[in-house]
C-alpha cells in the first residue's frame, strides 16, 4: 500500500464466516453479549467496567469515526449461515498502531469451534495482500490462551513480556510479531 491510498474497508468471507464492516445497528447486539466478564476480562483496561448502559453505541460511534478516518479496519463477525448476519463477536485491524495491530472478541457460546482462529486468519490476509504491511505487531494478557494459541498457529513470534493494564487488572502481556513472509511460508504447507 503506498503512502496516501486509501482502502476501504469491505466484506471479508471465509468458509464459515463473513467479516462485514461495523454498522452502527450493531451496538444493541454489541450492549447485549459484550458485558460477559469471561469475554471482556483480558481486553484492554480503555473498556470502561462494569459496561456502562451505553457502553456499545459510545463505542461504534467512536470506530466508526476511527473507520472513516482511515486508521482502523473493524469488521463484525457473523456466521455465513445466518441469513440476518447477526453480530457474534469483532475483529479489528489498527494498522497505524505502534504496538497493537490487531483486536477481538467472541461470544461465549462460539468459542472453542474456531471461528477466530478463522476469522484472524482472513484479517491477517487482508492486512499482507491487500494493504501490504509488512509485519503485524499483536498482543494478548499471557493467561489468555485461546488468544496465544491463534497467534501461534498463525506463525507468530513471542518477542517480548511485560505488564499491562487489563479489565481484571495488571497482568502478563505477550507481545509477537508475525511477519507477512512467516505468514506466507505457513499457508503453503
Amino acid at each position: 500500500m503506498e503512502s496516501g491510498d486509501r482502502v476501504l474497508i469491505c466484506d471479508l468471507v471465509t468458509e464459515r464466516l463473513r467479516l462485514r464492516p461495523l454498522a452502527l445497528s450493531d451496538a444493541p447486539t454489541i450492549q447485549q453479549i459484550f458485558p460477559d466478564w469471561e469475554v471482556v476480562k483480558y481486553l484492554s483496561d480503555h473498556i470502561p467496567w462494569p459496561y456502562p448502559e451505553d457502553g456499545a453505541s459510545t463505542f461504534v460511534e467512536g470506530e466508526l469515526k476511527r473507520i472513516a478516518e482511515g486508521s482502523h479496519f473493524t469488521w463484525a463477525i457473523t456466521l455465513l449461515s445466518d441469513p440476518n448476519s447477526t453480530l457474534i463477536g469483532l475483529i479489528s485491524l489498527m494498522p497505524h498502531s505502534k504496538s497493537d495491530h490487531r483486536g477481538f472478541w467472541l461470544s461465549r457460546p462460539h468459542w472453542g469451534q474456531g471461528i477466530m482462529r478463522e476469522a484472524a486468519d482472513r484479517v491477517t490476509e487482508f492486512a499482507f495482500e491487500t494493504l501490504k504491511l509488512a509485519e503485524l505487531k499483536l498482543a494478548n494478557a499471557a493467561a489468555n490462551e485461546g488468544s496465544r494459541r491463534i497467534k501461534v498457529a498463525a506463525g507468530a513470534e513471542l518477542v517480548e513480556t511485560t505488564e499491562e493494564n487489563f479489565v481484571s487488572g495488571r497482568l502478563a502481556s505477550e507481545k509477537w510479531v508475525l511477519t507477512a513472509e512467516k505468514w506466507r511460508e505457513r499457508r503453503k504447507r
